[in-house]
């Protein structure tokens, strides 16, 4: 594993309108092919910390530093450009488009980074199969069970072999075999390398498929432990 830093954030704080701070002078290393959860209650600054490390949000104070980019100083456009080719992402809901096929909905991120119909179906078919849905390649996501269409959904965030792969609660809107299956995925990418940031308040999950756990409670970071020395009194 190599020891320069894929993420790399120092003092970063943010705030919302006249609120208290969402993050608070936060600071933290994740490096290249590590699993990281990030772990609190709801409120405690996690979706502001992910939404930095994507580009969606900016800092008031400190630097974001991601596969050697300071996502800080990055303009909207630039911002765009930088999930497209670094950032790969899972939501809670899935985010398919339900009037296009499974392959087409994996395949629309490398068509929106400019790759041919034909070049990106293969990839996405081949993603498919790796990810063992490849028969449901021309259903609709409507037609999928939850499990099956949060495999599509990490199958679309891995479509442009993105540095980072960040997964929102991707197991929050599913049952607990499907939430398993989506844990032992996560759990067998990260064995291939993909480094993995998850955001969640599911402590038994970031167990299963993380090394370490970073603790946020009212947007300062509390604790940096291995996962499985995490209390289950950290997400209250």
């Amino acid at each position: 594993m190599s020891t320069t830093p894929l993420i790399e954030l120092r003092e970063v704080s943010r705030r919302y309108d006249d609120g208290p701070p969402a993050l608070h002078e936060a600071s933290l290393t994740v490096l290249p092919g590590e699993a990281v959860a990030i772990l609190g209650p709801s409120g405690s600054g996690k979706s502001t910390l992910l939404n930095l490390l994507a580009g969606l949000d900016r800092p008031d104070a400190g630097s974001v530093t991601v596969d050697g980019v300071r996502v800080d100083q990055l303009g909207e456009a630039a911002s765009a450009l930088y999930r497209r080719a670094r950032i790969g992402m899972v939501f809670q809901f899935f985010n398919l488009l339900d009037d296009l096929t499974v392959t087409d909905n994996v395949a629309l991120p490398a068509r929106l980074a400019g790759l041919s119909r034909g070049e990106a179906a293969r990839r996405a078919d081949g993603l498919l199969q790796r990810l063992g849905i490849d028969r449901h390649a021309r259903s609709y996501p409507g037609r999928l069970s939850g499990g099956q269409r949060q495999r599509v959904a990490v199958a679309r965030a891995l479509m442009n072999r993105p540095a980072l792969l960040l997964a929102d609660e991707p197991t929050g809107a599913l049952d607990t075999a499907a939430g398993q299956d989506v844990s032992r995925l996560l759990t067998e990418l990260n064995a291939e390398g993909q480094t993995v940031v998850l955001v969640t308040h599911d402590l038994a999950l970031a167990r299963a498929c993380t090394h370490r756990t970073i603790r946020i409670a009212d947007g300062r970071i509390t604790h940096d432990l291995p996962s499985q020395a995490v209390a289950p009194e950290a997400v209250r």
